[in-house]
């Protein structure tokens, strides 16, 4: 049984950086495939950053150029640099494995003065 679990969310300002993390256990093959996804009080849960088993990367409008997502198979762990954080990120962040359908828990990120 395959299950992900998200870490490196906390309390910035505005500007910093932060590092998500999200880890597989059990049997899994590849951790391409993922996607970093948020969700803000109030709103639909959003795709924010996905790798593709090729190894392409896409990102939506507002992160890009300030998130990376990166994956480390030989860890079986997908990451998300965020950089350049703004109040409006502030969210709790999901990651999803596309082959499995699974989801992590997520991890809170908040952006405040």
């Amino acid at each position: 049984q395959v299950q992900l679990v998200e870490s490196g969310g906390g309390l910035v300002q505005p500007g910093e950086s932060l590092r998500l993390s999200c880890a597989a256990s059990g049997s899994i093959f590849s951790m391409n495939a993922m996607g970093w996804y948020r969700q803000a009080p109030g709103k639909q849960r959003e795709l924010v950053a996905q790798i593709t088993s090729g190894g392409t990367t896409n990102y939506a409008n507002s992160v890009k150029g300030r998130f990376t997502i990166s994956s480390d198979n030989a860890k079986n762990t997908v990451y998300l640099q965020m950089n350049s954080l703004k109040p409006e990120d502030t969210a709790v962040y999901y990651c999803k494995s596309h082959v499995f359908g699974i989801w992590g828990r997520g991890t809170q990120v908040t952006v405040s003065p």
